[in-house]
């Protein structure tokens, strides 16, 4: 079985949408994979809850415990590889992880470790993505699946999803819209990803 280990710090609604997803498709039978654990660097990110729910094992790892980035992101990554199997390494997914990971963590898990940002990448990456997005007067928005490197939103495209910029639009009004695509292409991203391994 290979084992999906997501990484949130909030309300982890892409995670829940995967989750979802994963069950409805019986990813376990038709890919031999299982959601195996959410793991979070906040204790009081809502998404855990949800996870627990699921019978998903749940996990924190605070980082203001640790002296310094690396020695956090050292510490995620020897919690993750307790659910690699010989033969599977387990896919890492970022879904509203809100950590810069070290070049050394995304060396570890690269080619297995995947994110999804609300833009359309190679815009606006970092964060306030949808008010800049309007703020330059953009006609189009989206979001991004894409995998991890060591510079920030920079990976390899999986997957982007495109929706308009209204002339009304808020900050809000347009993150609404994009969130509703992301929780459609993570899950088909991550699905293709399985298919072909």
């Amino acid at each position: 079985m290979k084992n999906i280990v997501i990484l949130i710090s909030g309300g982890g609604s892409n995670m829940a949408a995967l989750v979802r997803v994963a069950e409805r498709e019986n990813w376990a039978k038709r890919y031999g994979t299982k959601i195996a654990a959410v793991m979070s660097n906040k204790a009081d990110a809502k998404g855990l809850e949800f996870a627990r729910s699921q019978g998903i094992a749940a996990e924190v790892l605070d980082h203001k415990t640790y002296p310094s980035r690396e020695a956090f992101d050292a510490a995620l990554a020897e919690r993750i590889s307790a659910y690699d199997t010989q033969e599977h390494p387990a896919l890492v997914v970022l879904a509203g992880f809100m950590r810069i990971l070290t070049p050394a963590f995304v060396d570890r898990f690269a080619g297995r470790l995947t994110n999804i940002h609300p833009s359309l990448l190679p815009a606006f990456t970092g964060l306030h993505t949808h008010l800049r997005a309007i703020e330059a007067g953009c006609k189009f928005a989206g979001a991004t699946v894409h995998w991890v490197t060591a510079e920030l939103d920079h990976g390899p495209i999986l997957e982007q999803a495109v929706v308009p910029v209204l002339p009304d639009d808020t900050e809000a009004t347009l993150a609404a819209r994009v969130l509703t695509q992301e929780h459609l292409i993570y899950p088909r991203a991550i699905a293709r990803l399985l298919q072909g391994s």
